[in-house]
């Protein structure tokens, strides 16, 4: 099985199962004599893991990550970084049913279908706890991201049919992947991205579209996510990312266009469904003469008086603030009894069980920054390499 490998000049390749002895990675191509605070490392782990609150799943794990390369007196050696997460509370026997039955929208009849043998407990590789492994590759970027003075913060853009409110003053309070005591300045970041008009909410009542806006914290938006977990239903979100501080000249014309390895790099984690960076599909309803960035010559470089362009202009960037938003599907494990087939084309019921999350959100936000910062991190080696060799 191929396909287990990400990246060119930085290389994330991962392993294991969810329900197998372990899930890990080797992180190849990682400069050497980069400070490694693993504190900093297994706070990103702990963002991700589950059994934290309310609606995620309450598989008790640790996730403790085991550094066994790569680092040494705490500082990257420029050796292949090693590192296992033991599985600790993985419950098979809850999957036993599922030996000769498809879930609906998992990987189940796909994965049968193409190898001839699949894991059936937890959905094996297929399990969203694979993306541990790019959590801990993506915590290494973001200290070499760091380093550079380059930030990755990933926020909740839409849970269901509300839509979030974001503020400067979220950064403020320490949204959730802000690099602390590393020595970096890191100033407040001014949310330039372009207010595109926002998706509406269809009432199924009256058919009426309506906007529906509210902060994360409000009362509404978790009575529905409760309201999801009592029903033993599920429901989709939308994340925006950004990444500040990049310089120009990151990404690769053509096949490696730096917004064609973000959106490769965010459509790989489980679940997502749609990715739009800049002005996204609003662009289609503009005119040129509208959508245009305008150059301007400020703050002492040349910059663009608008950024509709996300940051990017034909795949490489352009020095601009990068953002973008991905759009995830409801999960599909699901506690109310679902219509399936089983190995056998039979007609079965499916009773819901197992521990799962009513939303991709929180616990997706610190994947999305992974990936972003080893899309980032790989194309700023490669960068850097260039720049080398022109003798600058």
């Amino acid at each position: 099985m191929s396909g287990n490998s990400f990246g060119k000049a930085l290389v994330l390749t991962t392993f294991g199962e969810s329900h197998g002895e372990a899930v890990g990675g080797i992180l190849d191509g990682f400069p050497p004599n980069i400070p490694i605070p693993l504190d900093f490392i297994q706070s990103e782990l702990d963002r991700r893991k589950p059994g934290g609150s309310s609606g995620i799943s309450s598989r008790g794990e640790t996730d403790r990550i085991e550094i066994l390369s790569g680092i040494f007196e705490g500082r990257s050696t420029g050796a292949p970084i090693a590192f296992l997460v033991q599985n600790r509370d993985h419950r098979s026997e809850d999957y036993d049913e599922l030996r000769e039955i498809y879930r609906p929208s998992h990987a189940d009849f796909t994965w049968q279908h193409k190898y001839g043998i699949r894991d059936h407990r937890g959905g094996g590789r297929a399990s969203a706890r694979e993306t541990l492994a790019r959590v801990a590759g993506g915590a290494f970027a973001k200290l070499l991201l760091n380093s550079a003075g380059i930030r990755v913060v990933a926020s909740t853009d839409q849970i269901g049919p509300f839509l979030i409110v974001r503020e400067p003053s979220d950064l403020a309070a320490g949204l959730p992947g802000v690099l602390t005591g590393t020595g970096v300045d890191q100033p407040d970041r001014e949310f330039s991205s372009i207010e595109k008009p926002r998706s509406t909410y269809r009432s199924p009542e009256t058919g009426i579209h309506t906007p529906v806006r509210y902060l994360r914290s409000d009362p509404v938006v978790q009575h529905y996510l409760e309201q999801m977990m009592a029903e033993g239903d599920s429901t989709g979100a939308v994340v925006f990312c950004s990444v500040t501080g990049v310089p120009a000249g990151l990404g690769e014309p053509v096949f490696d266009k730096l917004q064609a390895d973000l959106a490769q790099a965010v459509m790989s984690i489980n679940a997502a469904r749609g990715f739009e960076y800049g002005s996204g599909f609003e662009a289609a309803s503009m005119r040129g003469s509208e959508h245009n960035d305008p150059f301007t010559f400020k703050e002492g470089r040349i910059r663009t008086t608008t950024n509709r362009s996300g940051g990017i202009q034909g795949g490489i960037s352009n020095g601009e603030e990068i953002f973008f938003r991905v759009a995830f599907k409801p999960i599909p494990s699901l506690k109310i009894p679902q219509q399936t087939v089983d190995k056998a084309g039979r007609s079965v019921i499916l009773k819901g069980s197992g521990r799962h999350d009513v939303c991709v959100v929180p616990r997706v936000l610190p994947v999305v920054e992974a990936m972003t910062a080893l899309v980032i991190a790989d194309h700023l080696i490669r960068y850097e390499a260039t720049k080398a060799l022109m003798g600058e």
